[in-house]
């Protein structure tokens, strides 16, 4: 990975370079007899056993863990580098809440714009399973990022358009999972999967290195402690906690930091719609992977291949995966419980009711103690 030190580059501009490389690949539908170019290939990421990924739009790397140190480079989004280890500032920063820093061999990254990632290519398979959905398997991306062009033209309204009209990239990204469909290999032998990211509605498909995804298996479901019948979570949701636990009874199974509702806005002032309910709920829905989209104009998302998510609350409240943060420990949601991708599966896995790998989703239509509580407290 090469840092880009022209500090005087503006992300716009950057990732209109970035896209210009892709060129009208990333618009056209594949028919794979036209000869692949640069997107289709896993990029070169750097050889450690651990990488970050810059998942904000720029980060500027510092000779120390502290934002008032020298600027040594400059780090564009999806930009990635070995992950040393994890630190603290040196001393606290009020401009942060999140005091973490992550080294690397070119200098200190603030920790919450910063995914922790692995590089992990995959064998690809030569047929996909039959399910009940017709062909097709669950499969979670398992390297930094991977280029995605699409399978037609981008629907209105979506992430895709958006993302084009921006000049940015398609990609997949670590921890994702979706839906693959359909399999395709090239005049060289090289695999190709169709991803479908809403997995109901067939909009908005994209081809990416097969390499890229590993095929999830039924194992992988099973529910953890299913003898247990005293399951249940507590969500501190305070400032100054933002920390899930897991119990059987009285007894602490499983502990981990979230990201709650943000308490303010961009612009300091505060705010009541996205605070995470409190209170006490049942899990009501849990999807493997889901499309997740709200907002508004400005403040907007639409994010899709979210896994691991486990609903509990009116409106879409859910516990899931996060990999656009890394800022676990301060409230920074719209309302769901964020956690990293380890912990998401962990706590989907754990809870009740269990999920069969065919269809990948369970809809429950009655609650009541074989759905487990999650308990919200704040204050």
């Amino acid at each position: 990975m090469v840092l880009d030190r022209r500090a005087s580059l503006t992300r716009r501009e950057f990732l209109s370079l970035a896209a210009a490389s892709l060129g009208s690949l990333a618009l056209s539908p594949l028919g794979f007899e036209i000869p692949y170019a640069s997107p289709a290939l896993l990029p070169d990421f750097p050889l450690a056993d651990r990488l970050g990924r810059v998942a904000v739009g720029k980060v500027e790397i510092k000779v120390r863990p502290d934002p008032d140190s020298q600027t040594v480079g400059v780090l564009y989004e999806d930009g990635v580098l070995p992950w040393i280890r994890e630190t603290v500032g040196v001393r606290p920063a009020l401009i942060f809440s999140n005091q973490r820093w992550v080294e690397t061999p070119e200098g200190y990254i603030y920790g919450p714009y910063f995914q922790p990632v692995y590089n992990r290519p995959n064998q690809p398979v030569k047929q996909l399973p039959q399910s009940s959905l017709g062909t097709g398997m669950w499969a979670e991306v398992t390297v930094p990022y991977a280029e995605a062009v699409l399978d037609r033209a981008a629907s209105t309204n979506s992430w895709v358009e958006a993302r084009l009209e921006q000049g940015q990239p398609l990609r997949v990204y670590y921890s994702q999972v979706f839906w693959i469909d359909q399999i395709k290999t090239d005049a060289q032998g090289r695999s190709y999967y169709r991803v479908n990211p809403n997995y109901y509605g067939g909009v908005d498909m994209l081809w990416a290195a097969a390499e890229a995804f590993r095929p999830i298996s039924a194992e992988e479901l099973s529910t953890i402690n299913p003898e247990s019948s005293q399951k249940w979570i507590q969500v501190d949701a305070r400032d100054q906690r933002q920390v899930l636990s897991c119990y059987e009874g009285k007894s602490e199974v499983y502990f981990c930091r979230v990201s709650t509702g943000a308490k303010y806005d961009m612009f300091g002032n505060i705010v009541d719609k996205w605070v995470t309910p409190v209170g006490t709920h049942r899990i009501t829905r849990k999807y493997l992977s889901l499309q997740m989209s709200g907002g508004t104009t400005g403040a907007g998302y639409d994010l899709p291949g979210i896994g691991w998510t486990s609903i509990f609350a009116t409106g879409g409240v859910a516990i899931h995966s996060t990999h656009w943060h890394n800022n676990f420990g301060d409230p920074v949601s719209h309302g769901c419980v964020n956690c990293s991708p380890e912990d998401a599966r962990w706590i989907w896995r754990w809870t009740q009711p269990g999920v069969q790998c065919d269809p990948g989703m369970l809809d429950v239509t009655l609650t009541g103690e074989d759905s487990t509580r999650v308990e919200v407290i704040e204050g």
